[in-house]
């Protein structure tokens, strides 16, 4: 029997141990953490040996195969030793799609691949194909490959899962676009990173699809760089294109296949222009996989966005509370700013991933006109906006923060809370702290 080690007992290791189980494997899972209540509880029913707090090396170390979780970098010392022993080291998502037969749609990028997965998931359901929705967003893979017997999956893919990957092919590839993010993990190289996003390709061939951001200057210089086998299907908001997505006069045109179809732009439920590629994005894959055009134009017009993104909480004296939580990079933070219509009272910050504040400049100098830090560490968020703004406010909890913008907002205004940093000064994870804000302006 071969011995499967799982590190990290998160979503993706408990769900790769439940997989693993049931293939008849030998499974012990090893985090140096606590683990979850709600995760030892569905280990015990499995029956599957666990330690927290630890790694007991020795038994690590006899492993035929070991899953690490995304959270774990590359150059931790155990995983060094793994691969200097010669032990496969994987993702989760190569482990649990050797398990299936199912089409593969895998969407990466640094933002907007959950907004776009959840509305490729919604279009696909909606199409009436026999569809699951897994990876960064909700129930792990493995565990989804473990329990049901989809035709189809939907996954958002982050970089660090794509590290992990051997055999791993998707049939249809999206990559939203790709900005500086996480260079921490890739030694400040935003060349490692990119290529790491470009995994996603490695084993496709003339029979997949690669849908992308045609606009994207990054993605468009790798590719002129790069031989790759896959079917090329760009979208663009600014140019006209021979197949793919585009826009012609306000509407949106998709062509797959010698087959073209087109909606009104001005139908979306999601606003913004970023929102308007992400839709491209989604319609694209829907028509490869022959959904109808009736179903794609309803989906599009009944879609409820990904919570933490651009939500609208309430309006309060006629002042609009929005909940941007999940923009943890400077650029989902200049997505945010610039759909804004109306002046701006930004709340920012939290712990910094290697920033680079000038691209927020001019939307800052033309929408912002009250700036509210909220982090342990402010100072290169006061060094960048200090003199750029009229008010610029420190505070140190959600719930101070939310009283500030309370009282600077003035009618016609809109409180975004937009951090554009990582949450783990004072926040378990982006969804507590959006929930604080939630909270926080309820409680106003």
């Amino acid at each position: 029997m071969k011995l499967i080690v799982v590190l990290g007992a998160g979503e993706s290791g408990v769900g790769t141990a439940i997989l693993a189980k049931k293939k008849d494997y030998q499974v012990f899972v090893s985090d140096k953490g606590k683990i979850k209540e709600k995760y030892k509880n569905v280990l015990e029913h499995f029956e599957i040996d666990w330690e927290e707090e630890q790694h007991s090396e020795d038994q690590i170390l006899k492993a035929d195969v070991v899953m690490k979780s995304p959270g774990i970098p590359d150059t931790a010392p155990l995983v060094k030793k793994l691969i200097a022993n010669g032990v496969p080291v994987i993702s989760e998502i190569e482990f649990a799609a050797r398990y299936t037969d199912a089409k593969i749609i895998g969407i990466t990028g640094s933002n907007g691949k959950t907004t776009t997965t959840m509305l490729t998931y919604h279009i696909l359901k909606n199409g009436g194909l026999n569809v699951g929705m897994a990876g960064n967003i909700g129930d792990s893979f493995a565990k989804m490959v473990a329990e049901h017997d989809y035709e189809y999956y939907v996954l958002e893919i982050s970089s660090f899962q794509l590290d992990g990957i051997v055999d791993f092919k998707p049939s249809i590839a999206v990559i939203t676009n790709i900005t500086p993010d996480h260079l921490d993990r890739y030694d400040n190289s935003f060349e490692n990173y990119v290529s790491s996003k470009f995994r996603i390709i490695q084993n496709q061939d003339v029979e997949d699809s690669l849908i992308y951001d045609s606009d994207d200057p990054v993605i468009i210089g790798w590719l002129e760089r790069n031989p790759i086998r896959s079917k090329l299907l760009p979208f663009s908001i600014t140019n006209k294109l021979s197949e793919g997505a585009w826009l012609k006069n306000d509407r949106i045109v998709i062509s797959t296949e010698n087959k073209t179809i087109e909606m009104k732009a001005d139908s979306l439920a999601l606003e913004g222009l970023h929102n308007l590629k992400n839709t491209m994005a989604a319609s694209t894959v829907a028509k490869l996989v022959g959904i109808r055009k009736d179903t794609i134009r309803e989906s599009i017009q009944n879609f409820q966005g990904a919570a933490h993104r651009l939500e609208k909480v309430l309006k309060i004296h006629h002042v609009q509370y929005i909940n941007d939580s999940k923009a943890t990079n400077v650029n989902a933070t200049y997505y945010a700013l610039e759909s804004m219509n109306t002046p701006v009272v930004w709340i920012v910050g939290g712990v910094d991933k290697g920033n680079d504040y000038k691209i927020l400049m001019p939307l800052v100098r033309e929408k912002v006109k009250a700036i509210i830090c909220l982090g342990m560490d402010n100072s290169k968020i006061k060094y960048a906006f200090g003199n750029v703004v009229d008010l610029l406010v420190e505070t140190f909890a959600m719930s101070e923060a939310v009283k500030v913008a309370y009282k600077i907002a003035e009618r016609g205004d809109t409180v975004l809370l937009s951090p554009a940093c990582a949450s783990f000064d004072l926040f378990k994870d982006y969804e507590d702290r959006g929930n604080q804000f939630k909270e926080a302006i309820k409680n106003l």
